[in-house]
């Protein structure tokens, strides 16, 4: 895989919305200010690409309006990294746009990037990943640079600086707090803390040895089952019929799309990995992540892993329930599972490089980037 540079202090940062465009709606005018200003703040300049204030009606309707501001930004050498706005729910539709795109396919891999985005951004990190370029899982603009408390989290903050360095040898240990999600994102809310909570748990050894190792593989676990699950493109094509949203069908076309470009890693590719796995703001029942967890090992996810890591659930819903479905679900008890550790939508948020070697030691209640 080609390891894009560090930032650095005074680079330009193209900040792309590839699933929403909430980025451009009225109602997030305020939260766009801060995430400029915390960039700055960075010694980042954010760079907007064309489409990228576009609006979520607009960004809905054109995919290839997402597709073209991802391929405008790994062809401006001005540019040194890009930050995903958000997630979202259908960055596969930008797929063809981009897969079908030699000059796009040819600009990754030599105008390589440092790529940041979690959630719904699962699909193009998998794509990305597929294309040979390491990108790194764990935070976004609107829910990290944009916290509406006056400063970031300070383990997110801490993180995101870690942007700014090679990461071998960088440890990740479990934060002494965690926050609820908000529930106000108006702003009346702004310069307001988070609900927050001592961490009791830390990382928690569900099974197997440990301490392991493997080079890091993964992303949010609805994002990756829905790649894999046809009753998922029935539900949202339902829900979104009820709701008037034009053209609901196309969830139907994805697991085409993830089929035709090869988006998914193949069994072997899972040889030797640690998965690194959480679930999403939706917040997934016992009863709908074993079923999300039975498509990856269906998929052959879980037959040839060193370990797994699971982030913590949003909110800890669903904390211990979870253990169990995990558990089951591999069905494999000498497979390591470390669990409750801080990526993905669970506040505050580490961030995972794609490819890394990573030895994780339960007891020391550490994972160090190697």
């Amino acid at each position: 895989m080609t390891e894009p540079k560090p930032l650095k202090r005074g680079d330009r940062v193209a900040i792309v919305s590839l699933s929403s465009g909430v980025l451009g709606d009225s109602f997030c005018a305020h939260e766009k200010v801060l995430a400029e200003r915390r960039l700055r703040a960075f010694g980042l300049e954010p760079v907007y690409m064309p489409n990228a204030l576009a609006g979520s009606e607009t960004l809905w309707m054109h995919p290839e309006l997402r597709a073209a501001d991802l391929k405008a930004a790994f062809l401006d050498d001005s540019v040194s990294g890009i930050i995903s706005v958000i997630g979202g729910i259908d960055t596969f539709r930008t797929f063809p746009f981009l897969m079908e795109d030699a000059d796009f396919i040819r600009a990754v891999q030599e105008h390589p990037k440092f790529f940041l985005g979690f959630s719904d951004t699962t699909n193009n990190h998998l794509m990305l990943h597929r294309l040979g370029l390491q990108t790194f899982y764990g935070q976004a603009l609107l829910p990290d640079l944009a916290e509406l408390a006056d400063d970031m989290l300070p383990y997110s903050m801490a993180q995101f600086e870690n942007c700014f360095a090679p990461y071998h040898g960088r440890k990740i240990t479990p934060s002494p707090v965690w926050y609820e999600e908000r529930a106000d994102f108006s702003p009346a809310a702004l310069g307001t803390e988070r609900v927050s909570h001592p961490e009791t748990h830390g990382y928690e050894l569900l099974q197997g040895a440990p301490v392991f190792e493997g080079e890091l593989l993964g992303g949010c676990i609805d994002s990756m089952g829905e790649m894999l699950l046809s009753d998922c493109a029935d539900y949202y094509a339902a829900q979104f019929a009820k709701k008037g949203v034009p053209n609901p069908e196309v969830f139907r076309e994805q697991g085409a799309f993830i089929r035709r470009y090869d988006i998914f890693p193949h069994p072997e590719e899972w040889d030797g990995k640690i998965l690194f796995a959480e679930t999403s703001e939706d917040r997934p029942s016992p009863e709908r992540l074993h079923c999300l967890l039975e498509a990856l090992r269906n998929a052959g996810v879980f037959e040839r892993l060193n370990g797994i890591l699971v982030g913590k659930p949003m909110n800890e819903y669903h904390y211990e329930a979870y253990k169990d479905v995990w558990r089951n679900a591999v069905q494999n008890p000498d497979i390591p599972i470390l669990y409750n550790v801080n990526f993905g939508h669970a506040a505050p948020r580490a961030i995972l490089p794609y490819g890394a070697t990573a030895h994780a030691d339960a007891n020391r209640q550490e994972i160090v980037l190697l």
